[in-house]
């Protein structure tokens, strides 16, 4: 029993040394996250939304941090209606990471109704970053988000038909830390 206890602390000791001596992210992988830097901070703004003839509109908050020794980006976001503040509009939470095996950045979004999607996502060659994903009620939905003038414009479109993009939702934030 004595040499069964020692061999799992030895075990132990082991793994938690080579454990601790690779925490360090590949450079590739460390690469692809800096590309969103952008994105870090706590952001506030307004946007609209629009489904059929109303257009809402809302104040937004993000608060986006990089986790997991800068692996992982961590995007926390609250909308409230901009006439009554104390109605939620809009909650969600997401996290990007880099697969380097599929050279991709992987990305799960969870609205406040605890739906979620796997979004496709990439950078595009002006910066932006993208994800859509398909809704089996609306279709094709993608939300571009660039850095324009120090402000963030994100702008949701939708595709219905297999050609037609048309614009549903737009926030512009302003860095607030």
């Amino acid at each position: 029993m004595k040499n069964f206890i020692l061999s799992i602390l030895f075990l132990h000791i082991l793994f938690y040394g080579v454990s601790q001596s690779n925490m360090k992210p590949d450079t590739r992988l460390t690469a692809a996250m800096n590309k969103l830097r952008f994105m870090e901070g706590q952001w506030k703004g307004n946007g609209w939304i629009q489904f059929g003839p109303q257009k809402n509109t809302f104040v937004q908050t993000e608060d986006i941090r990089f986790k997991v020794n800068g692996t992982v980006l961590q995007i926390e976001g609250l909308g409230v209606d901009a006439k009554n503040t104390s109605q939620v509009i809009h909650e969600a939470f997401a996290l990007i990471s880099y697969d380097q095996a599929g050279d991709r950045y992987l990305m799960r979004a969870i609205r406040g109704n605890g739906n979620y999607v796997d979004a496709e996502t990439r950078l595009l060659e002006d910066g932006a970053f993208e994800w859509k994903f398909k809704s089996p009620q609306a279709g094709e939905i993608r939300y571009t988000i660039r850095l324009v003038n120090s402000q963030w414009v994100e702008k949701g479109e939708i595709n219905r038909d297999g050609a037609n993009w048309i614009q549903f939702f737009e926030m512009t934030l302003n860095k607030i830390n």
